[in-house]
């Protein structure tokens, strides 16, 4: 009995409290982004074109965020579709790791279009 006492105790005192209770996600889980017009998601978009533009040696033009979800890490994923155009429009996926605190952002992946 005891053992399962201290089992309890290391699962709330070492998760979310509302995990551990059956509510919400955990840390480290995708939630969606349900304002991709947020200008911090707008910026971490325009930030994944330009990287994608000087790493590629391409001339994408960010047109919006059309839809997002983040992950809290050591900081933040941001996992979005991006509509850019050099030409067309068309859709992209691009995975940016964010520490803002450290004033730190890094482009992980960038596919597409898709």
């Amino acid at each position: 009995m005891q053992n399962l006492f201290i089992t309890f105790l290391i699962i709330f005192f070492f998760t979310k409290p509302s995990f551990a209770l059956g509510e919400g996600t955990p840390t480290g889980g995708w939630k969606p982004i349900p304002n991709v017009t947020d200008p911090t998601v707008v910026d971490i978009g325009k930030f994944a074109i330009d990287e994608h533009n000087k790493e590629a040696h391409k001339s994408l033009k960010f047109v919006k965020v059309v839809k997002g979800e983040s992950q809290v890490v050591a900081g933040m994923n941001y996992n979005l579709t991006i509509t850019a155009a050099d030409g067309p429009e068309k859709n992209y996926v691009a995975l940016v790791w964010d520490k803002p605190w450290e004033k730190f952002r890094q482009l992980v992946s960038f596919k597409g279009p898709v």
